[in-house]
């Protein structure tokens, strides 16, 4: 690691833990940025979901497909800051092959340690943009599964 990286950055790079940890963290963030995982759309998903921040036009949105209350496939898409795009990416990473209850269960503060960096209120809005997408997607699921069951 190259610790000029990230000699703008506010934790001097003065080869404490915590910078080094914070310095990673940003790598971590822009791969995934950069060489996102899971990105595209899914077709014929038993979960499709999106939103959108008007505050700073950011979209988020998840297809996936759900077998015994397992997301078996997943994918994303989206438009947006490196935050909410990197996010998005981690998450979908984090939630092939979890239980539905496992994702969520997942809140803020995973997000947070999931990416490992602090945010100011705007950023963090960013952050929580595609779990609110894959939460919102899962609970129309569940009440649509619901509904069918009925019938």
């Amino acid at each position: 690691m190259n610790f000029n990286d990230c000699r703008d950055d506010k934790y001097a790079c003065n080869g404490t833990i915590e910078s080094t940890m914070y310095a990673l963290y940003q790598q971590i963030i822009m791969d995934h940025y950069k060489n996102p995982r899971f990105k595209g759309a899914i077709e014929n998903p038993d979960i499709d979901s999106g939103v959108y921040n008007p505050s700073c036009g950011d979209k988020t949105s998840f297809t996936a497909r759900v077998s015994d209350e397992v997301i078996t496939d997943i994918a994303w898409d989206g438009i947006g800051c490196v935050i909410s795009l990197a996010t998005a990416s981690l998450l979908a990473e984090l939630a092939i092959n979890k239980q539905l209850n496992e994702v969520l269960m997942l809140d803020k503060n995973d997000i947070l340690i999931m990416i490992g960096i602090e945010l100011g209120p705007t950023r963090l809005k960013c952050a929580l943009l595609p779990l609110e997408a894959i939460k919102k997607g899962i609970q129309e699921y569940r009440s649509t599964s619901c509904l069918i069951e009925q019938k």
